[in-house]
């Protein structure tokens, strides 16, 4: 049996994200995750959650990939940013287990979300997939920073019935500290969502002293406002629950002491992205 079939046996599912999975594709050779990644015939899935009504409209069924170029310092799935951490999954495969809950789906009003780790590090696993979803009749998410969004077509955007885009920060120097990526591309990728009539929900991560400044919030708002297929802002309180994963990994963690943000900041917050005509949750 090699590598990909033993990968068969290991379940998909996991109670929620914060379960910590490490070196699953650590069989699987550089020259096969290169060809996985150019053709999207076998994907890097960190797991399967269910039940999800965070993720998008109704229950969510959410595949959380594996691999990503952000390094944000409140990530709560450090495990994430490597690929060979995630489960080699077959498309055949990953399509079979979304089929299960097809039926379910549809009675919730729900759908499936692509999350990671950043899903567009595996475009074309991504983009077949929400395919073989579509022509199961489910609603499709994209929960993505947004970086990579150059790798999609029009047309494949066309399969992605909701984009869920995290912008993170408005100020680019401080968008680097934060992720050690530019702004740029992400605000670029919003742009472009807008331009195509794309629906589009923000969801913006509150880490008190790191992005809880009121004239970058209030330009996030604005930039949202303005172009128009925003329908809602989702503001994430910041959270210490994936701080185990930073000391498992060995990882230095430089928001150990940082401690969710006060109610009174997060309405604050809210408030700002309300002023501007954007629905808040």
């Amino acid at each position: 049996m090699n590598d990909i079939e033993k990968s068969g046996k290991i379940s998909l599912e996991a109670a929620n994200p914060f379960v910590l999975r490490i070196d699953q594709a650590k069989g699987i050779s550089d020259s096969e995750i290169k060809e996985a990644l150019a053709t999207g015939g076998m994907g890097f899935l960190h797991s399967f959650t269910t039940g999800s009504a965070v993720d998008g409209p109704g229950i969510r069924v959410v595949a959380w990939t594996s691999g990503c170029q952000f390094r944000c310092l409140y990530c709560h799935n450090p495990d994430t940013w490597k690929m060979k951490n995630g489960i080699p999954v077959t498309l055949a495969r990953a399509t079979e287990e979304l089929s299960k809950y097809r039926a379910g789906l549809k009675i919730m009003s729900g759908g499936f979300t692509i999350s990671g780790g950043e899903p567009l590090m595996q475009d074309r696993f991504a983009v077949r997939l929400f395919a073989a979803a579509r022509q199961m009749g489910i609603h499709t998410a994209l929960d993505t920073n947004g970086s990579l969004g150059k790798r999609l077509s029009d047309k494949e955007l066309e399969n992605i019935d909701l984009v869920l885009l995290d912008i993170k920060s408005w100020d680019n120097e401080r968008h680097r500290q934060l992720t050690g990526m530019p702004v740029e591309p992400v605000l670029d990728f919003a742009r472009r969502l807008a331009h195509l009539k794309r629906p589009v929900w923000l969801r913006y991560v509150l880490v008190p002293t790191l992005t809880d400044d009121a004239g970058d919030i209030s330009a996030i708002a604005n930039f949202a406002a303005e172009l128009g297929n925003f329908e809602r802002v989702d503001v994430l309180p910041f959270h210490q629950l994936g701080q185990f994963k930073w000391k498992e990994l060995k990882l230095k963690y430089k928001l150990d002491g940082v401690e969710p943000p006060e109610p009174a900041t997060v309405q604050r917050v809210i408030d700002q992205f309300r002023s501007q005509g954007l629905k808040t949750y």
